[in-house]
Protein backbone atom coordinates (compact mmCIF):
# COMPACT_ATOMS: atom_id res chain seq x y z
CA UNK A 1 0.00 0.00 0.00
CA UNK A 2 1.24 3.43 -0.80
CA UNK A 3 1.12 6.17 1.72
CA UNK A 4 -0.75 9.05 0.21
CA UNK A 5 -0.27 11.31 3.24
CA UNK A 6 1.64 14.53 2.78
CA UNK A 7 4.45 14.75 5.31
CA UNK A 8 5.86 17.99 3.91
CA UNK A 9 6.06 20.61 6.64
CA UNK A 10 3.69 23.52 6.04
CA UNK A 11 5.60 26.79 5.60
CA UNK A 12 3.90 29.97 6.82
CA UNK A 13 2.85 32.44 4.17
CA UNK A 14 4.44 35.83 3.71
CA UNK A 15 3.65 38.38 6.41
CA UNK A 16 2.52 41.98 6.02
CA UNK A 17 4.05 43.07 9.33
CA UNK A 18 7.44 44.02 7.79
CA UNK A 19 5.64 46.31 5.34
CA UNK A 20 3.77 48.00 8.17
CA UNK A 21 7.03 48.35 10.12
CA UNK A 22 8.71 49.94 7.08
CA UNK A 23 5.79 52.35 6.65
CA UNK A 24 6.07 53.33 10.31
CA UNK A 25 9.81 54.01 10.00
CA UNK A 26 9.19 56.03 6.82
CA UNK A 27 6.53 58.12 8.59
CA UNK A 28 8.89 58.63 11.52
CA UNK A 29 11.67 59.96 9.27
CA UNK A 30 9.20 61.99 7.22
CA UNK A 31 7.91 63.62 10.38
CA UNK A 32 11.42 64.81 11.23
CA UNK A 33 11.55 66.61 7.89
CA UNK A 34 8.00 67.89 7.40
CA UNK A 35 6.07 68.14 10.63
CA UNK A 36 6.75 66.89 14.15
CA UNK A 37 3.09 65.84 14.45
CA UNK A 38 3.76 62.97 12.04
CA UNK A 39 6.68 61.68 14.12
CA UNK A 40 4.67 60.06 16.98
CA UNK A 41 2.33 58.47 14.42
CA UNK A 42 5.28 56.86 12.68
CA UNK A 43 6.74 55.79 16.03
CA UNK A 44 3.49 54.08 17.06
CA UNK A 45 3.20 52.29 13.71
CA UNK A 46 6.81 51.12 13.87
CA UNK A 47 6.45 49.79 17.43
CA UNK A 48 3.11 48.04 16.82
CA UNK A 49 4.10 46.39 13.58
CA UNK A 50 7.55 45.60 14.94
CA UNK A 51 6.03 43.72 17.87
CA UNK A 52 3.62 41.88 15.57
CA UNK A 53 6.51 41.00 13.27
CA UNK A 54 8.56 39.67 16.19
CA UNK A 55 5.63 37.56 17.39
CA UNK A 56 5.15 36.19 13.89
CA UNK A 57 8.80 35.22 13.56
CA UNK A 58 8.90 33.55 16.99
CA UNK A 59 5.54 31.78 16.87
CA UNK A 60 7.19 28.38 16.38
CA UNK A 61 8.73 28.47 19.84
CA UNK A 62 5.68 29.86 21.57
CA UNK A 63 2.68 27.90 22.72
CA UNK A 64 1.55 25.80 25.61
CA UNK A 65 4.03 23.45 27.27
CA UNK A 66 2.62 19.92 27.07
CA UNK A 67 1.65 18.48 30.42
CA UNK A 68 3.62 15.41 31.49
CA UNK A 69 1.47 12.81 33.19
CA UNK A 70 2.87 11.29 36.37
CA UNK A 71 4.55 7.95 35.92
CA UNK A 72 2.39 4.98 36.94
CA UNK A 73 4.04 2.04 38.67
CA UNK A 74 2.54 -1.35 39.24
CA UNK A 75 2.07 -2.43 42.85
CA UNK A 76 4.60 -5.15 43.64
CA UNK A 77 2.24 -7.42 45.55
CA UNK A 78 -0.66 -7.00 43.11
CA UNK A 79 -1.11 -9.86 40.73
CA UNK A 80 -1.60 -8.80 37.20
CA UNK A 81 -2.63 -11.15 34.54
CA UNK A 82 -3.10 -8.42 31.91
CA UNK A 83 -0.15 -6.50 30.48
CA UNK A 84 0.72 -3.11 31.96
CA UNK A 85 -0.70 -0.07 30.12
CA UNK A 86 1.65 1.40 27.56
CA UNK A 87 2.23 5.15 27.89
CA UNK A 88 1.47 7.26 24.81
CA UNK A 89 4.57 8.53 23.05
CA UNK A 90 5.46 12.08 23.95
CA UNK A 91 5.16 14.70 21.25
CA UNK A 92 8.41 16.53 20.57
CA UNK A 93 8.57 20.09 21.86
CA UNK A 94 8.53 22.80 19.21
CA UNK A 95 12.01 23.96 18.38
CA UNK A 96 13.45 27.24 17.15
CA UNK A 97 15.05 26.27 13.87
CA UNK A 98 18.42 27.53 12.83
CA UNK A 99 16.97 29.24 9.77
CA UNK A 100 14.50 31.15 11.94
CA UNK A 101 17.25 32.18 14.34
CA UNK A 102 19.46 33.40 11.48
CA UNK A 103 16.53 35.27 9.93
CA UNK A 104 15.64 37.07 13.16
CA UNK A 105 19.29 37.81 13.93
CA UNK A 106 19.91 39.20 10.45
CA UNK A 107 16.83 41.41 10.53
CA UNK A 108 17.58 42.72 14.00
CA UNK A 109 21.25 43.36 13.28
CA UNK A 110 20.42 45.03 9.97
CA UNK A 111 17.87 47.29 11.66
CA UNK A 112 20.37 48.27 14.35
CA UNK A 113 23.11 49.01 11.82
CA UNK A 114 20.67 50.93 9.62
CA UNK A 115 19.57 53.08 12.56
CA UNK A 116 23.16 53.78 13.63
CA UNK A 117 24.09 54.82 10.10
CA UNK A 118 20.92 56.67 9.11
CA UNK A 119 20.08 58.71 12.20
CA UNK A 120 23.40 60.64 12.38
CA UNK A 121 23.31 61.31 8.64
CA UNK A 122 19.76 62.64 8.87
CA UNK A 123 20.76 64.77 11.82
CA UNK A 124 23.66 66.39 9.97
CA UNK A 125 21.76 66.89 6.70
CA UNK A 126 18.28 67.85 7.85
CA UNK A 127 18.56 69.65 11.17
CA UNK A 128 20.71 72.54 9.81
CA UNK A 129 17.78 73.42 7.52
CA UNK A 130 15.70 74.20 10.63
CA UNK A 131 18.38 76.00 12.68
CA UNK A 132 19.11 79.70 12.53
CA UNK A 133 16.97 80.26 9.42
CA UNK A 134 14.85 83.08 10.80
CA UNK A 135 15.95 86.52 9.72
CA UNK A 136 15.88 89.37 12.24
CA UNK A 137 13.35 92.17 12.09
CA UNK A 138 14.50 95.07 9.94
CA UNK A 139 14.08 98.71 10.99
CA UNK A 140 13.34 100.74 7.84
CA UNK A 141 13.31 104.02 9.72
CA UNK A 142 10.60 106.62 10.49
CA UNK A 143 7.33 106.25 8.61
CA UNK A 144 7.72 109.89 7.53
CA UNK A 145 10.28 108.66 4.99
CA UNK A 146 7.47 106.91 3.08
CA UNK A 147 5.16 109.42 1.33
CA UNK A 148 1.53 108.37 1.09
CA UNK A 149 0.48 106.70 -2.14
CA UNK A 150 3.99 106.27 -3.51
CA UNK A 151 6.20 103.21 -3.62
CA UNK A 152 9.67 103.41 -2.11
CA UNK A 153 12.42 100.94 -2.95
CA UNK A 154 13.97 99.83 0.35
CA UNK A 155 17.29 97.97 0.06
CA UNK A 156 18.96 96.55 3.16
CA UNK A 157 21.25 93.81 4.49
CA UNK A 158 19.32 91.18 6.41
CA UNK A 159 22.59 90.03 8.00
CA UNK A 160 25.32 92.68 7.91
CA UNK A 161 27.93 90.18 9.18
CA UNK A 162 27.46 88.09 6.03
CA UNK A 163 27.65 91.07 3.69
CA UNK A 164 26.13 91.70 0.27
CA UNK A 165 24.95 88.14 -0.15
CA UNK A 166 22.23 88.92 2.42
CA UNK A 167 20.97 92.04 0.61
CA UNK A 168 17.18 92.17 0.26
CA UNK A 169 14.87 94.60 -1.50
CA UNK A 170 11.26 95.47 -0.72
CA UNK A 171 8.78 97.82 -2.37
CA UNK A 172 7.03 99.84 0.35
CA UNK A 173 3.89 101.94 -0.15
CA UNK A 174 2.24 104.04 2.54
CA UNK A 175 -1.52 103.56 2.23
CA UNK A 176 -2.34 106.26 4.77
CA UNK A 177 -4.03 106.16 8.16
CA UNK A 178 -6.85 103.78 9.03
CA UNK A 179 -8.86 103.09 12.16
CA UNK A 180 -6.17 100.57 13.16
CA UNK A 181 -3.25 102.89 12.46
CA UNK A 182 -0.90 103.40 9.49
CA UNK A 183 -1.37 100.95 6.61
CA UNK A 184 1.46 99.77 4.37
CA UNK A 185 1.77 97.52 1.33
CA UNK A 186 5.19 95.87 1.36
CA UNK A 187 6.04 93.63 -1.62
CA UNK A 188 9.06 91.32 -1.80
CA UNK A 189 11.24 91.89 -4.85
CA UNK A 190 11.58 88.23 -5.90
CA UNK A 191 9.50 86.83 -8.75
CA UNK A 192 7.35 83.90 -7.64
CA UNK A 193 8.20 82.01 -10.84
CA UNK A 194 11.88 81.18 -10.23
CA UNK A 195 12.97 83.85 -7.77
CA UNK A 196 14.50 86.37 -10.18
CA UNK A 197 14.62 90.01 -9.00
CA UNK A 198 11.73 92.06 -10.34
CA UNK A 199 11.90 95.69 -11.40
CA UNK A 200 9.37 98.50 -10.90
CA UNK A 201 7.86 99.77 -14.16
CA UNK A 202 8.24 103.50 -13.63
CA UNK A 203 10.84 106.24 -13.11
CA UNK A 204 13.05 106.10 -10.01
CA UNK A 205 13.76 109.40 -8.27
CA UNK A 206 17.49 109.03 -7.70
CA UNK A 207 17.72 112.62 -6.45
CA UNK A 208 15.56 111.73 -3.41
CA UNK A 209 17.76 108.78 -2.40
CA UNK A 210 18.17 108.42 1.38
CA UNK A 211 20.34 106.25 3.58
CA UNK A 212 18.76 105.57 6.97
CA UNK A 213 20.97 103.49 9.26
CA UNK A 214 22.19 101.34 6.36
CA UNK A 215 18.79 101.14 4.64
CA UNK A 216 18.72 102.71 1.18
CA UNK A 217 15.40 104.37 0.22
CA UNK A 218 14.51 105.50 -3.32
CA UNK A 219 11.02 106.70 -4.34
CA UNK A 220 9.61 105.23 -7.57
CA UNK A 221 6.44 105.88 -9.59
CA UNK A 222 5.61 102.21 -10.06
CA UNK A 223 2.34 101.35 -11.79
CA UNK A 224 3.35 97.70 -12.16
CA UNK A 225 6.29 95.34 -11.68
CA UNK A 226 8.03 93.13 -14.20
CA UNK A 227 10.50 90.24 -14.22
CA UNK A 228 13.20 90.70 -16.88
CA UNK A 229 14.12 87.01 -16.83
CA UNK A 230 10.95 85.31 -18.10
CA UNK A 231 8.42 88.06 -18.70
CA UNK A 232 6.39 87.87 -15.50
CA UNK A 233 4.14 90.90 -15.00
CA UNK A 234 2.43 92.08 -11.79
CA UNK A 235 0.10 94.99 -11.14
CA UNK A 236 0.56 97.62 -8.44
CA UNK A 237 -0.92 95.27 -5.80
CA UNK A 238 1.36 92.40 -6.80
CA UNK A 239 -1.28 90.36 -8.64
CA UNK A 240 0.00 88.28 -11.56
CA UNK A 241 -1.11 89.75 -14.88
CA UNK A 242 1.03 87.88 -17.43
CA UNK A 243 3.83 85.38 -17.76
CA UNK A 244 4.70 82.16 -15.92
CA UNK A 245 4.34 83.18 -12.21
CA UNK A 246 1.96 80.89 -10.31
CA UNK A 247 0.68 83.37 -7.72
CA UNK A 248 0.86 86.98 -6.57
CA UNK A 249 4.01 88.58 -5.20
CA UNK A 250 5.01 87.69 -1.66
CA UNK A 251 4.48 90.31 1.03
CA UNK A 252 6.03 91.31 4.34
CA UNK A 253 4.26 91.54 7.64
CA UNK A 254 5.23 94.68 9.53
CA UNK A 255 4.84 96.54 12.77
CA UNK A 256 5.06 100.16 13.87
CA UNK A 257 7.30 100.85 16.88
CA UNK A 258 7.88 104.40 18.12
CA UNK A 259 6.87 105.78 14.72
CA UNK A 260 9.30 103.50 12.86
CA UNK A 261 8.43 100.88 10.23
CA UNK A 262 9.68 97.37 11.10
CA UNK A 263 9.74 94.49 8.63
CA UNK A 264 8.87 91.21 10.36
CA UNK A 265 8.46 88.18 8.08
CA UNK A 266 7.39 87.05 4.62
CA UNK A 267 4.15 85.36 3.65
CA UNK A 268 2.78 84.13 0.33
CA UNK A 269 -0.28 85.53 -1.42
CA UNK A 270 -2.65 83.74 -3.77
CA UNK A 271 -4.45 86.88 -4.95
CA UNK A 272 -5.45 90.37 -3.82
CA UNK A 273 -8.88 91.96 -4.19
CA UNK A 274 -9.09 95.72 -3.87
CA UNK A 275 -6.29 98.19 -3.38
CA UNK A 276 -4.30 99.82 -0.62
CA UNK A 277 -5.69 99.68 2.89
CA UNK A 278 -8.97 98.17 1.62
CA UNK A 279 -7.28 95.21 -0.08
CA UNK A 280 -8.50 91.70 0.76
CA UNK A 281 -5.46 89.42 0.78
CA UNK A 282 -5.55 85.61 0.46
CA UNK A 283 -2.47 84.92 2.55
CA UNK A 284 -0.59 81.67 3.21
CA UNK A 285 2.61 80.56 4.90
CA UNK A 286 5.64 81.51 2.87
CA UNK A 287 6.40 79.07 0.04
CA UNK A 288 9.26 78.79 -2.43
CA UNK A 289 8.97 80.39 -5.89
CA UNK A 290 7.09 78.23 -8.37
CA UNK A 291 4.93 76.57 -5.70
CA UNK A 292 1.15 76.91 -5.78
CA UNK A 293 -0.39 77.87 -2.46
CA UNK A 294 -4.08 77.41 -3.27
CA UNK A 295 -6.27 75.11 -5.34
CA UNK A 296 -5.65 71.49 -6.27
CA UNK A 297 -2.15 72.31 -7.52
CA UNK A 298 -1.02 73.09 -3.97
CA UNK A 299 -1.18 69.35 -3.13
CA UNK A 300 1.22 68.47 -5.94
CA UNK A 301 4.25 70.14 -4.36
CA UNK A 302 6.34 68.76 -1.49
CA UNK A 303 6.57 70.72 1.73
CA UNK A 304 9.94 72.39 2.12
CA UNK A 305 11.52 73.67 5.37
CA UNK A 306 10.79 77.27 4.39
CA UNK A 307 7.06 76.48 4.35
CA UNK A 308 7.32 74.91 7.79
CA UNK A 309 9.26 77.73 9.43
CA UNK A 310 7.60 80.55 7.51
CA UNK A 311 10.86 82.24 6.46
CA UNK A 312 12.86 82.29 3.21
Amino acid sequence: MSDSGNHTRHQPGSSLWPIGFAVGVACLLLGLVINWIITPIGLVLAVVFGVLWARDVSRDVRGEVPEIEPETRAVADEATESPAPVAAPEEPLPTYSRSRFLEASTVGLGAAIGALVTIPVLGFTILPSFKDVAEPDIDLGPIDNFPEGTYVIASYLSNPKVGEVSRRTAFVRNNGMTAKGPSFTILYSRCVHLGCPIQPNGPIDEQARKDVNGVELRPVLAQSFGCPCHGGLYDSEGNRRAGPPVRSLDRYTYSIKDGRLILVSLYSVANVSGTGADAQISSYSWASPGVHVDGVEAWLYPIVPSQVTGVP
